[in-house]
């Protein structure tokens, strides 16, 4: 008996020692979270999560469908290899940065006039949240530093926040508003509960509308890359020309490795030319600052065993990886624009 009692709390010590330990929520934030809504839930590209009025409206089913979900076509991406319990612990991270604590909502729908609430929407609400729910221009990211706006209005008609938000949520957020941030309480403006479950309907209503945009067509290549029949040196010089054709300035002609090798022992055989339009590139920023990530555009010009190639990386496949629709149609005209420019320099 002695030796089955000693043995059994050694088993449970064995396994114990064996099972997985618990995720932890705060170094999963910093891995997956912070780089965008920053360590402190202070915003960056990402809209801040530590705002009191923020959490304090929000359930925590709200909190995990976003992570699952994320906003497609928008900036927040969505996260489907993360556990349950992983998404939970991220959850319970972001909690501690509020004392209120999690909202205490009904369950039940909201039952509220649709097309009266479309009217009443379009009042109230279209002028952030786009006429048919789109949200305000930059798809959730703020380019201004200082901020002027903590948020920009979210997408309504998307997919992952209308799988996060329930009806009750979304009646709380128009009643009471978000302090803090532009959104304010529709009962303070005069709306009546009656209006605002209306308002609740029309909203809901985006759930057949709402559409996850495509991805990527698989057949987009990371580069584009164009045969020369010209010398480097002429390449780069058709290169500055066509830029400039195209209204573009510019901004410096370097080796590739410039800056990486001692100086003087640069490889002369591959040359950078940095061009850029300014209106294209405060445009690209507003809608969403890691574009600054691959502008200004630039093209290189290679000699390799007597062949000459103009290259250029593909702005479609980078925009692809930012998660942002809006980003997409801007980066398709750029990446127009590159194989327009590369063309015209290696007729």
């Amino acid at each position: 008996m002695t030796s089955r009692r000693v043995f059994a709390p050694l088993l449970l010590l064995l396994w114990a020692g064996l099972a997985p330990a618990a995720p932890d929520g705060a170094e999963l934030y910093s891995g997956k979270c912070a780089a965008c809504h920053g360590l402190d839930g202070s915003g960056g590209v990402g809209v801040p999560l530590a705002l009191p009025a923020f959490l304090d409206s929000v359930t925590d089913d709200y909190l995990h469908n976003t992570i699952r979900f994320g906003r497609p076509g928008r900036v927040m991406p969505a996260f489907p290899s993360l556990s349950d319990a992983q998404v939970d612990a991220i959850v319970a991270h972001l909690r501690g940065w509020s004392a209120g604590g999690e909202p205490d909502l009904p369950e039940t729908s909201v039952r509220g006039d649709a097309a009266r609430g479309g009217d009443l929407y379009a009042q109230n609400c279209a002028s952030c949240h786009g006429a048919n729910g789109e949200g305000g221009t930059g798809t959730g990211v703020t380019f201004s530093r200082p901020r002027d706006l903590p948020v920009i209005a979210p997408a309504l008609n998307n997919t992952g926040f209308l799988k996060a938000a329930t009806d009750q949520m979304i009646k709380a957020t128009l009643i009471h508003g978000r302090p803090g941030t532009p959104m304010v309480s529709f009962i303070d403006r005069g709306l009546s509960e009656s209006d605002i479950d209306d308002v609740v309907a029309f909203v809901r209503s985006f759930d057949g509308q709402a559409t996850a945009p495509a991805g990527t067509p698989a057949e987009e290549e990371p580069a584009r890359v164009y045969d020369s029949p010209y010398s480097l040196e002429q390449t780069v010089e058709n290169v500055k020309q066509a830029a400039i054709g195209k209204n573009f300035r510019i901004i410096r002609e370097q080796y590739f490795d410039e800056g990486l090798v001692p100086e003087g022992q640069e490889d002369r055989r591959a040359v950078m030319v940095y061009f850029c339009n300014f209106q294209m590139l405060n445009d690209a920023l507003k809608l969403d600052p890691r574009v600054g990530l691959f502008l200004p555009c630039r093209i290189t010009v290679v000699e390799r065993n007597g062949k000459v190639q103009a290259m250029s990386i593909n702005p479609k496949t980078l925009s692809h990886l930012f998660n942002n629709q809006e980003l997409d149609r801007v980066c398709d005209e750029m990446s127009q624009l590159y194989d327009s420019i590369l063309e015209e320099a290696t007729l």
